[in-house]
């Protein structure tokens, strides 16, 4: 057996390239799947040979190309595309081992990496390292094995976080046990080097500097896989550990002995024999554990043959030292440290950072089709960001500026005062055209139609909720059932969704909030239906309604000069605050439009083209693009911003000169008749826009909120399914079990103990976890709380 470790290939295992990609570009871009047809063939037989698997040279290169293609693939495409890559532990203990599933090209493109890793150590390894070309070659494969294991460190591994969880971790890549096996990698390199020294006979000092850091590096091996977690410490072969701590042992004895024959030479002979002491007993400690731990047997021999040559020299030595040379033996700390001489560093192929330079020839794949990336840059900005800010900054700003003015002219009887003043017999104009608004509307029918949609849909989307309980209800049921058949090493039901059900809850909370909002909006209709009802009568009928205030009760004057002048200052005053809410109206039109008709596509286009080529893009590369692009719709929110400042100062003038009309007017009860009367009908106006607007709110909350559950249910479907596969795989596990004859009880329990934890493996078995995009669904905000009647509900 050899003396060095070599690292297996992870094994993989078919995935449907073809189905999942068509199904993702078709979904999820604007281009149509046929068109990449050539993209994905070339995917596929990429994989067939690029993955890992054959100890050749020859595959070196293939193998990096098909690095190079995959992170050309991730800047095209997200890393979950719903294409599941499956892979066996490197270390597994048997062919029939169950693979780690993920959703993820980057877990594909960290196990190619892992498995290039592999193949240097392994073309290392069936070196012949009697010869001295063969020592160079396999310490330069070595020192690429350890350069590759540093870039999946750096590069892919991180790239796994979002995709890894406690209960979905492959953990040949766990990021102490990579780092390890580039220590591992190093130190036989390192090891070659020190062979070569020994073999052309350098001087001794310079070989006890080697095998000094040799030694060095099995520690850092061993103490970087002693921080790894518990399973990827326990994948590993049994005698995986004691073999680097026998190496680490094994060559501190080295480079003592070697150090002993430079002290010798030099007639340092009370040093040479501490330093034989110390060697000796590295060497036992080597010995013992390589032997008790069934490490390799040409291990055991090399460090047996140097015990040899150790307990040889020391009887020589101190022999010597006693009869004629008379020297003090120094105490261990009385020595010097062997000084360290590294002659080799992870060295990373070239083709794992110059990527396109390794594809030659070949076509990129995916190179016509826009990074998902700047996709989700283009779609952030149509869906989020623009129509958040347009919402956000303008809508709904000019809409509460708005409502801000009815309030306060409300709250003063304002314009009916006027109005009654102005206009002493007959409908003011501005009543008028409220009442043919609301005529031509139908306005009491639309609200009635409005209502019944929304208790409809209400109904519509609790019954979709329910229904997502009922699979989870119906999944329980079938747990229960196959606990009675059979145990089950795994979390019940209850435990299992215990996040879906509250997610359930937190949806129930929010649709219970809707329907109480619902309620308010349907008892102010039902207090005000027969007062908006009245603005749809005729004309005649609804200034019937309207008493006359042409003369007062004494038979004076309706109105003083004095009150006239006030009035008209007060007209003024309103009509200039109908000029802001006119231009602010318009603003907001303006704005609109010039969001339908923006497109930051051909901005974020230039942008992609100027990255470089095969980086992986992210959205967040393109904020600078999108926040220019913003940038246009801020002198609308300036000119919101002014017209609230002219607005404020209108309307505290209004205040002032309102109080003085109504200090000069004479106390005149039909004045005040008309004023109440006008002010009812404007009001019943008010809460009709009001209630239309709730109701419209309703509609699209609970449409979006259809859209969600309904994805929310699919998602339960899918964890269910999963369980249920789960289960039946276990079953049919525990009924082929066959127990030899002769095996006693206790064997037997162990391997259906042993069976069943495998079986239950979620990574295993390819169930989402409860924390995983695979089931998440869309979030949505609680609706608004409730109101008082002067106020939205929702």
């Amino acid at each position: 057996m050899p003396n060095h470790l070599s690292i297996p290939f992870k094994k993989t295992y078919s995935c449907p390239i073809l189905i999942a990609t068509r199904d993702y570009i078709r979904d999820h871009t604007e281009d149509h799947p046929d068109a990449y047809i050539r993209d994905i063939n070339q995917w596929k037989a990429s994989r067939d040979i690029g993955t890992g698997g054959v100890l050749h040279a020859d595959r070196i290169n293939l193998a990096l190309k098909y690095h190079a293609q995959l992170v050309f693939i991730l800047a095209k495409l997200p890393p979950d595309i719903n294409l599941e890559f499956s892979y066996a532990h490197a270390f597994a203990p048997s062919p029939s081992s169950l693979p780690v599933t993920m959703r993820s090209i980057a877990f594909e493109r960290a196990s190619v990496l892992f498995n290039i890793a592999a193949l240097y150590s392994q073309l290392a390894a069936s070196e012949d390292r009697s010869s001295q070309d063969g020592l160079k070659r396999a310490s330069a494969y070595y020192q690429n094995a350890a350069g590759v294991f540093a870039f999946l460190s750096e590069s892919a591994l991180p790239k796994l976080g979002p995709f890894v969880d406690s209960e979905n971790t492959p953990s040949d890549l766990n990021e102490h046990l990579v780092k390890s096996l580039e220590w591992l990698m190093l130190a036989q390199s390192q090891e070659c080097v020190w062979q070569r020294a020994v073999a052309d006979h350098y001087k001794n000092s310079l070989i006890a500097k080697l095998a000094a850091k040799v030694s060095s590096l099995y520690n850092t091996s061993l103490l970087s896989i002693r921080l790894a977690a518990v399973d990827s410490r326990d994948a590993l072969p049994s005698n995986w550990i004691p073999h680097l701590e026998a190496k680490h042992y094994h060559f501190s004895a080295a480079s003592q002995y070697r150090k002993s024959v430079d002290e010798l030479e030099a007639s340092r002979y009370g040093d040479e024999i501490r330093r034989l002491m110390i060697a000796e007993a590295d060497a036992k400690k080597a010995f013992n554990i390589a032997k008790r731990a069934g490490v390799a047997q040409a291990v055991i021999s090399d460090v047996k043959s140097l015990l040899d040559v150790l307990q040889k020299n020391l009887s020589r030595a101190e022999r010597d030292n006693d009869l004629i040379y008379h020297q003090n033996v120094p105490a261990p700390s009385g020595i010097p440290a062997i000084q360290e001489v590294s002659m080799v560093q992870s060295i990373i192929p070239p083709g794992l950072r110059d990527t396109k330079s390794v594809i030659g020839d070949d076509s990129i794949i995916f190179a016509e089709m826009l990074g998902w990336g700047a996709r989700e840059a283009i779609n952030i900005y149509n869906n989020n960001n623009k129509g958040n800010l347009l919402q956000e900054k303008i809508v709904e700003p000019a809409q509460n500026f708005n409502d801000e003015t009815d309030k306060i002219l409300q709250s003063l009887n304002l314009p009916s005062s006027l109005e009654a003043l102005e206009r002493p017999i007959g409908l003011p104009p501005s009543l008028l055209k409220k009442a043919e608004e609301i005529r031509l509307e139908q306005g009491p029918t639309k609200i009635d139609v409005y209502l019944d949609d929304v208790q409809r849909l209400s109904r519509h989307v609790l019954g979709i909720l329910d229904e997502a309980m009922d699979i989870l209800d119906s999944e329980a049921s079938e747990d229960e059932a196959a606990r009675r058949e059979m145990p089950m090493n795994r979390p019940p039901s209850h435990e299992a969704n215990q996040e879906l059900v509250m997610k359930q809850q937190r949806y129930r909370t929010i649709l219970t909030q809707a329907a109480e909002s619902d309620e308010l909006v349907r008892r102010k209709w039902e207090e005000w239906e027969d007062q908006i009802s009245e603005l749809t009568r005729r004309e005649d009928e609804l200034e019937a309604l309207v008493p006359s205030s042409t003369v007062s009760m004494t038979g004076k004057a309706v109105s003083t000069s004095q009150t006239q002048i006030h009035a008209r200052t007060l007209r003024g005053l309103l009509e200039s605050l109908d000029d802001i809410r006119r231009t602010r109206d318009d603003l907001v039109v303006r704005a609109q439009r010039r969001a339908e008709g923006d497109d930051i596509r051909p901005k974020i286009l230039a942008a992609a083209a100027n990255l470089e080529p095969g980086i992986e893009m992210s959205a967040v590369m393109f904020e600078d693009v999108s926040d220019n692009e913003l940038a246009k719709y801020d002198k609308f929110i300036q000119g919101l911003t002014e017209g609230r400042k002219k607005q404020e100062e209108i309307l505290s003038s209004i205040k002032s000169t309102n109080d003085v009309f109504i200090q000069s007017r004479k106390e005149d009860p039909a004045v005040k008749d008309r004023e109440q009367a006008l002010q009812f009908l404007d009001l019943a106006y008010s809460h009709y826009r009001e209630i239309i607007r709730n109701l419209d709110e309703g509609l699209k909350f609970y449409n979006d909120m259809a859209g969600i559950l309904t994805n929310f249910k699919e998602a339960c479907k899918i964890w269910s399914s999963a369980r249920s596969r789960e289960a039946r795989l276990l079953h049919r596990n525990l009924a082929s079990l066959s127990i030899s004859d002769n095996a006693s009880d206790e064997s037997h329990e162990v391997s259906t103990a042993s069976l069943l934890r495998r079986g239950t493996q979620k990574k295993t078995a390819g169930i989402p976890t409860l924390s995983s995009a695979d089931w998440e669904a869309q979030e949505l905000a609680p609706p608004p709380t409730k109101r008082t009647d002067k106020t939205k509900h929702r």
